[in-house]
């Protein structure tokens, strides 16, 4: 993987951090049964002295609460970092970056990254967005069970399967309890169990919420109820908004006017996309059971993604579009807003050929001169039109083969795979996000909501564009060279 992120030892850097967050943070915690004087000996030897002196490594309270100093969180096995700003192990990056380990053959450190992520799952109680303080009270999108098989099919080391079982099923437990359960579909919604500001918000000024705020003040919604979000009287967020905006970043969707603007209405909705997974992760759970003969409960993981693709299909499939769209459990009506995550349940395998096919024949919605936007409307955020995202165009494009529709699928592949190297060309870099409308990577005033910048490194484009290079024919990859 060439450009690649920078591999972490252990705690890594501290210090730097995501979207704004709170830069320069030197502290670094440990769990009380993790050795601090062994950690404090380990960093010593890999850091500067200057760099050393710099950071404090405190044992972890024991709740989010007492947290006065965010900082970096302790994993046992080096990793990969996304790149540019973004300097910590992310969930959903974790799995793309794991990708092109894999195929690289990196199997050893392809172990590490999935054995970091069950870590923070016994540690932690679940996946985090990523191990920093702040990131405690929400997770990202569910793929641990796919990283798992990953290393799994590699080294066939059924002892080790065996010992990820039952975080994995811990974790699984975590999107299938309330407050993420929504008892009315039974399917599962994103929400972060914090409350208040996201504290990686708050260091720039003005920040994200004062942008909001003065959005609410002089806009008129129409996309959901203003007022359960912002008091207009006391110009002020509500707690509501807060919680809503926290669970948008656990969604890794941030941000979009997916669920309205600022997605704050993710609350209300059962996302196709965490669904999806959900069976996939049902199906793998499956899976990893028979591995280890347990053929009871194999079968009843089955009954359980078959009741779930059964639930998708019912509550998020709209026949008169012929695209999947995300469902408002409140009022059992989807919100029609054309956006990606529709080809998630051709990825999983969820759809019917027809209504894969339905889906494929919207694909003019999505296709532009690089490659699949993520949406239809340009709302200035960056998960919408006119970008286009490396992990997205590999779901659609492994989709749509899936499903027969190789054609489609290699050209949309020639069509970002040659965005990413006319613009390494140009500047060097593997970047974050492309504007697939313009063919181009310099995306300066485009973005008006949330972080601006397109970050270079990045694990998860050097991953998706070495996996689809690796599909296409010879003569499709002699276009790009």
């Amino acid at each position: 993987m060439e450009n690649a992120d920078a591999i972490e030892p252990r705690f890594g850097a501290s210090g730097g951090g995501s979207q704004g967050d709170c830069q320069g943070s030197l502290a670094s915690y440990v769990q009380d049964n993790v050795n601090r004087d062994a950690i404090t000996a380990e960093l010593r030897k890999q850091m500067d002295p200057e760099a050393f002196h710099k950071v404090a490594i405190l044992p972890l309270p024991k709740h989010v609460s007492d947290i006065h100093e965010h900082g970096l969180l302790y994993l046992p096995f080096p990793y990969v970092v996304p790149g540019g700003r973004f300097n910590e192990m992310y969930g959903w990056d974790s799995y793309f970056i794991q990708l092109g380990l894999l195929r690289d053959g990196e199997i050893e450190l392809a172990k590490d990254m999935a054995g970091n992520l069950l870590y923070e799952v016994r540690e932690y109680g679940q996946v985090l967005n990523a191990n920093r303080t702040y990131y405690l009270t929400r997770s990202q999108p569910p793929f641990l069970t796919e990283m798992v098989l990953g290393v799994y099919r590699r080294t066939k080391d059924r002892a080790w399967l065996a010992d990820a079982l039952p975080a994995l099923e811990s974790y699984y437990q975590f999107w299938v309890r309330e407050p993420h359960l929504t008892p009315a579909t039974g399917l599962s919604r994103y929400y972060d169990l914090g409350d208040g500001p996201a504290p990686e918000v708050l260091a720039a000024e003005p920040t994200y919420y004062d942008t909001a705020r003065d959005y609410f003040r002089t806009h008129t919604i129409r996309d959901y109820d203003a007022s359960q979000f912002y008091d207009h009287a006391k110009n002020q967020l509500t707690p509501l908004f807060y919680q809503g905006d926290r669970s948008m970043r656990e969604s890794g969707f941030d941000t979009s006017n997916r669920f309205g603007p600022f997605n704050v209405d993710i609350i209300h909705y059962d996302p196709v996309c965490l669904n999806s997974r959900l069976y996939l992760m049902e199906v793998q759970l499956a899976e990893i059971s028979d591995i280890l003969g347990h053929s009871a409960k194999a079968e009843s993981w089955r009954v359980r993604g078959r009741e779930r693709a059964e639930k998708i299909n019912r509550y998020m499939w709209d026949a008169k579009d012929g695209l999947y769209y995300d469902v408002n459990f409140t009022t059992g009506r989807v919100r029609r807003y054309p956006f990606l995550t529709t080809f998630y349940p051709l990825w999983a395998g969820i759809a019917t050929a027809e209504q894969a096919g339905r889906v494929a024949a919207n694909l003019s919605k999505f296709e532009k001169p690089g490659g699949l936007q993520t949406s239809t409307v340009d709302s200035g955020d960056q998960w919408d039109a006119p970008f286009g995202w490396a992990p997205l165009q590999w779901i659609a494009v492994e989709g749509l083969r899936r499903y027969g529709f190789r054609n489609d699928a290699d050209r949309i592949s020639l069509a970002f795979l040659s965005l990413v190297q006319q613009e390494y060309r140009k500047s060097g870099n593997i970047d974050e996000k492309y504007d697939v409308v313009r063919r181009a990577s310099k995306l300066d005033g485009e973005i008006h909501y949330g972080y601006s910048t397109n970050e270079a490194g990045f694990g998860w484009t050097n991953a998706v564009y070495a996996m689809l290079y690796d599909q296409l024919d010879a003569a499709s990859q002699r276009k790009l060279q």
